[in-house]
């Protein structure tokens, strides 16, 4: 199935085609970027004054493609436009939001409070697709998304107390196009590879970060780690059918959402189907005893990332290695419940393993 853009790599896109013009007075109709991995993108660009009349004099646009994800994705068919303001000097690039861009006004995101709703992977990629052209000019960017606050409402942006717009998403650049059946079709033929190749362990991470974050905390080149995605339960059906002796899950306290929700005994961990990190989170407090006003606070928290930001600030040192092993605990108990295997989950924080916790009640702290 074919592949789409995110709205990040559409910025960038966007973005280096405004410094070419502006850099070389030439109006480029397509621009190569690529992601923080190297991959390039080669996306069509156009100048965007002529389409949306005078109120972008400058910027260029780029028409999102989802792919053959466009029915999944809200976004599919926008104009994502750059616009850039440079200030004379050598200098930092700083980011505005434009019309239809959102601005964050709640905390707990990776992004401060009245910034534009630009997450920090798409800032690098579009910073160094304009160095590319102003390698240390002073410049301001922004992004517009005309139509971006209608389609906003159709996202959790209101939720999460972004206003005004989408936000400028993306981490590899790349909409990858859903298909269920062949999806979990492709996590079958990758268990199938990983236990021909005689591997007793196998390592379970949700996705590209945590991936990245197991490999570079461990070291680890060989080939027994696999993406679960929103299926850890068909994942661990499916591996208990093979050679396997244990499975370590990895949690990372930086984005410790899904495996919050197998703390709580749900194994689809989509949004539309299960939601309890913050009960979680709450319960186990309680179950250490904190401080009424910490749970208050915990359980009133816009998102898990805030929510673990108060638990780490109000729990001592030890307090807090016990919390996280508690709910290592709970994770590996019904996991166990659902599969007979050795089970272990490998606790990471900032790529430093604090511990890893098994079933069979083992604790190691490195």
């Amino acid at each position: 199935m074919r592949e789409g853009f995110t709205t990040g790599i559409c910025a960038a896109a966007a973005s280096k085609a405004a410094a070419i013009f502006m850099k070389y007075s030439e109006v480029p109709k397509r621009v190569s970027v690529f992601n923080l991995e190297g991959r390039e993108f080669n996306l069509e660009v156009f100048r965007a004054g002529r389409k949306l009349a005078e109120r972008v004099k400058n910027g260029f646009g780029v028409i999102k493609d989802s792919g053959d994800d466009k029915n999944n994705d809200v976004t599919h068919g926008i104009t994502v436009i750059s616009e850039l303001e440079l200030t004379g000097k050598k200098g930092e690039i700083f980011f505005k939001a434009g019309e239809g861009v959102g601005v964050v006004t709640l905390p707990g995101l990776k992004i401060e409070v009245g910034e534009a709703a630009i997450n920090p992977v798409p800032r690098e990629i579009i910073k160094n697709s304009v160095r590319e052209i102003f390698p240390d000019e002073e410049i301001f960017i922004t992004i517009s998304v005309p139509d971006g606050e209608k389609i906003a409402l159709k996202t959790f942006n209101p939720r999460l107390g972004i206003v005004g717009g989408i936000s400028i998403l993306g981490t590899s650049g790349v909409v990858k196009p859903w298909n269920e059946e062949a999806y979990l079709e492709s996590l079958k033929l990758e268990l199938n590879m990983i236990n021909a190749l005689s591997y007793e362990e196998l390592f379970i991470t949700f996705g590209n970060q945590s991936e990245k974050s197991l490999r570079k905390t461990l070291n680890l080149q060989t080939k027994n780690v696999i993406q679960c995605g929103n299926y850890i339960g068909f994942v661990l059906d499916e591996a208990s059918k093979k050679n396997f002796s244990k499975i370590i899950i990895t949690l990372t306290i930086e984005n410790p959402g899904k495996l919050l929700k197998v703390a709580a005994g749900n194994f689809n961990t989509h949004n539309k189907i299960s939601d309890s990190r913050l009960e979680v989170l709450c319960t186990h407090l309680a179950l250490l005893k904190a401080d009424y006003e910490v749970i208050k606070k915990v359980y009133e928290s816009n998102t898990t990332h805030e929510a673990v930001e108060i638990i780490k600030k109000s729990l001592s040192h030890e307090k807090y290695f016990e919390f996280w092993e508690s709910i290592s605990e709970s994770i590996c108990k019904k996991c166990s419940q659902r599969i007979n295997i050795e089970i272990g989950v490998l606790l990471i924080d900032n790529d430093k393993k604090i511990f890893e916790y098994n079933n069979s009640r083992y604790r190691n702290r490195f």
